[in-house]
């Protein structure tokens, strides 16, 4: 993660989180997060290709030219961007991973601007991680972002974060030489404060999101 906005979101989820996959929706205090909730959103999934905004921040809002509450994320995005997306929510809402994404946004003629999007599982039905909470945090602000609505989005990258259920566990296994770098499922040790978390670029070669 780059931006401020991301970082900090990731340690408020991560410390209600505690040692459990995710929080529940109803634990998550916009209180507790006030400085940064422009630019944070809730989405709800209907099902395995729908992930509709249930809440969207008002300066988000400012830079799409819309209000974003009841539209899918998913929507506008070429099927080369929106496949490995969808490969990314299923595996998400399957294993209550993290995820960052990587977007350039464009307003008509203007110059393209790298945005960071972070999503972070939360449970809310029945145990089911069917709510995602999550913050669009563009890495640079020019003059034209939030007066020209964003016109199109293409995707750069995107990587899944896999937070470890016991950090101090994970210490114990991994040496210290070890914890920037580990071979197991082409993956690499990261560490945010306290905590280590196993990342995993990309998600191409994942497979198909379930359709169930």
């Amino acid at each position: 993660m780059k931006h401020k906005t991301s970082k900090a979101l990731f340690a408020y989820w991560d410390h209600v989180r505690a040692d459990r996959q995710a929080p529940q929706r109803f634990e998550i205090d916009p209180s507790k997060i006030s400085a940064i909730l422009p630019y944070t959103f809730i989405l709800e999934r209907l099902d395995a290709e729908t992930f509709r905004f249930r809440l969207a921040g008002t300066r988000m809002c400012d830079m799409f030219g819309s209000e974003l509450r009841g539209t899918d994320f998913l929507d506008g995005w070429e099927i080369e961007d929106r496949l490995p997306l969808l490969r990314q929510f299923s595996v998400l809402t399957r294993e209550a991973t993290a995820a960052v994404i990587y977007m350039q946004v464009v307003a008509c003629a203007e110059q393209g601007v790298e945005c960071e999007v972070l999503l972070l599982p939360l449970k809310h039905t029945q145990g089911a991680i069917d709510r995602i909470l999550g913050s669009f945090s563009p890495l640079e602000e020019p003059s034209w972002l939030g007066d020209l609505p964003i016109t199109s989005k293409r995707l750069i990258a995107n990587e899944l974060v896999w937070p470890v259920r016991d950090p101090r566990a994970a210490m114990a296994r991994v040496p210290a030489d070890e914890l920037a770098v580990t071979h197991a499922r082409n993956a690499r040790i990261v560490r945010v404060e306290n905590r280590q978390f196993r990342v995993v670029d990309g998600g191409l070669s994942l497979p198909d999101c379930d359709k169930s």
